[in-house]
C-alpha cells in the first residue's frame, strides 16, 4: 500500500509540473504581441520602443523580430534576472520589484530621454506588463518614502487596484502621465494584463491610459489602512491625474483567463475532467487554499480523475516575519484540509516565475504534506501565522521553481484528484 501511494504521489507531482510548464508556454507574449501589432498603425516616422514590466524583455524581443529593423531605439526595464540577452538597438535595465530602486529610476529616466522632442509622425511602441508599477517609476516624493509606502501597501492586505490608485498619484509617469510626456508622438500601447478584469488604468498603474480613479478614492484608501504619509505625499494625492488622452491606441493581450484555459487544456490532455472554478479569484491566500481543500473533501472518493482550477490574484495579510508568497501560502493552507485524502494535491503558481520576495514560483502540497511536516517538527498553523510558507514547503519538497518565465498574466491554482 505504501509503495502504491508513493507511485501515486510521484505521478501527481509530475502531472502538476507538466500542467504548469505547458500552461506557461501557451501564454508566452510572442504570439500576443504579434496579434496586437497586426491591428495597429505604426505611422511613417521613427519607431521608439519602451518596454516595462516582468515580461518586458520577452515582449521587446518579439517586437524586434516582428518589426525587423524598423525600430530606431528602445529602452527595456524589467526585473533582476529577467534579461536573457542583448537586443538590437535597445538598452536593457534590470531593476527592483516589488519595491522600486535606483535602477528603476535610472531606466525610467532613460525612457523619458528617448521620447522627448518627438514629432507627430513618430510612434512610441509602449510594451507594458505586470510589475511595471515598481519597474517604471519617476517618483514625486523621496525614494525612501516611496519604498516605505510600498512596503506598507504590500503588508496591509490592500488589493492591486487600491495599491495602484495610490502609486499613480505619487509618480511622474503613472496614471496617463507618460503618454502626455510622449506628445505629440503617437503611442501604440500593447498591454499584457495581470489584473482581474483587465482595467487598463490599473495595469502597472496605467502610464499610457486615462485614469478613472479619483483623489477622493486615494485619500479614502489612506484612511482605510492608516498609512503614514508626508505632507508632500498628501499634496500629490490631492493632485488630479489626466482623464483624457488623444495620442494613445491600446491593445490588451493575454490575461489570467488565457492562463486558466491553457492549464485546463494541459489537465485534459492528462486525462483529468476539468472545471475552471473562476478566473476572478480575489481573496486571502489562506482562504483560497482552504476552499480548494473543501472541494477535495467532497470529491476525493468519487473514483474520477478531476482537476479544479482557479485563476486570479490572492493577497497575504502579514502577521509574522517569515518568508513566502501568496502562491506558497495558498498551497500550504490546503495541506491540513487534504491530509489523508489519498490521491489529492493542491498547487498554486505565479505565471512570471516569482512568488513574492522568493526564488520560487509557487507551492505544492499533497495528502502526505501535513504528516511529513509534523515529522520534522513543523506546525502548519504556526508556519502560516508567521507567513513562513517558503521554509515549510522547502522542508517537504513543496517549492515550485521555474525561474523567470518571460510572461506575467497572474496566478493559477489547482486541485488535482487522481
Amino acid at each position: 500500500m505504501e509503495e502504491m501511494e508513493e507511485r501515486k504521489a510521484k505521478t501527481l507531482r509530475q502531472d502538476a509540473e507538466q500542467i504548469i510548464a505547458g500552461a506557461i508556454k501557451k501564454v508566452q507574449p510572442d504570439e500576443a504581441v504579434a496579434q496586437a501589432l497586426s491591428q495597429m498603425q505604426l505611422g511613417s516616422g521613427s519607431i521608439y520602443v519602451v518596454a516595462a514590466g516582468k515580461a518586458a524583455w520577452q515582449m521587446a524581443k518579439a517586437a524586434s523580430v516582428l518589426l525587423d529593423g524598423r525600430i530606431t531605439r528602445g529602452v527595456v526595464i524589467t526585473k533582476y534576472g529577467h534579461v536573457k540577452g542583448a537586443l538590437a538597438d535597445m538598452d536593457c535595465y534590470e531593476a527592483g520589484h516589488p519595491v522600486p530602486d535606483e535602477n528603476s529610476f535610472k531606466g525610467t529616466q532613460a525612457a523619458l530621454e528617448l521620447v522627448k522632442d518627438l514629432s507627430p509622425y513618430d510612434t512610441v511602441l509602449f510594451l507594458l506588463s505586470g510589475g511595471g508599477s515598481a519597474l517604471f517609476e519617476k517618483p514625486l516624493i523621496s525614494a525612501k518614502e516611496l519604498a516605505d509606502l510600498t512596503t506598507q501597501l504590500l503588508a496591509c492586505g490592500a488589493d492591486i487596484v487600491e495599491i495602484n490608485t495610490i502609486r499613480k498619484r505619487l509618480s511622474a509617469v503613472k496614471g496617463g502621465k507618460f503618454a502626455k510626456l510622449c506628445e505629440p508622438a503617437h503611442v501604440c500601447s500593447i498591454v499584457l494584463s495581470d489584473i482581474l478584469g483587465d482595467p487598463l488604468d490599473m495595469i502597472a498603474s496605467g502610464p499610457a491610459y486615462p485614469d478613472t480613479s479619483s483623489c477622493e478614492a486615494a485619500l479614502s484608501i489612506v484612511r482605510k489602512y492608516g498609512f503614514r504619509l508626508s505632507e508632500q505625499a498628501l499634496q500629490c494625492l490631492q493632485t488630479e491625474t489626466p482623464k483624457e488622452l488623444s495620442n494613445v491606441e491600446t491593445q490588451v493581450t493575454g490575461s489570467v483567463k488565457n492562463l486558466c484555459l491553457a492549464a485546463a487544456q494541459e489537465c485534459e490532455a492528462l486525462g483529468y475532467q476539468t472545471v475552471i472554478l473562476t478566473d476572478q479569484l480575489e481573496c486571502e491566500a489562506k482562504e483560497a487554499g482552504s476552499f480548494l481543500a473543501s472541494i477535495a473533501k467532497s470529491h476525493a472518493k468519487s473514483g474520477k480523475q478531476l482537476a479544479f482550477l482557479a485563476g486570479g490574484e490572492t493577497v497575504v495579510r502579514l502577521t509574522g516575519n517569515g518568508k513566502g508568497g501568496r502562491n506558497q501560502e495558498l498551497a500550504l493552507s490546503a495541506a491540513s484540509g487534504i491530509a489523508g485524502l489519498v490521491g489529492t494535491a493542491v498547487f498554486s503558481v505565479g505565471s512570471d516565475g516569482t512568488d513574492g520576495p522568493t526564488d520560487a514560483a509557487g507551492g505544492y502540497c499533497d495528502w502526505r504534506t501535513k504528516q511529513r511536516l509534523a515529522g520534522q517538527g513543523v506546525d502548519i498553523y504556526e508556519a502560516l501565522r508567521q507567513n513562513d510558507s517558503y521554509h515549510a514547503l522547502q522542508k517537504c519538497g513543496g517549492l515550485l521553481v521555474t525561474g523567470p518565465t518571460g510572461t506575467n498574466v497572474n496566478d493559477v491554482a489547482a486541485l488535482l484528484i487522481k
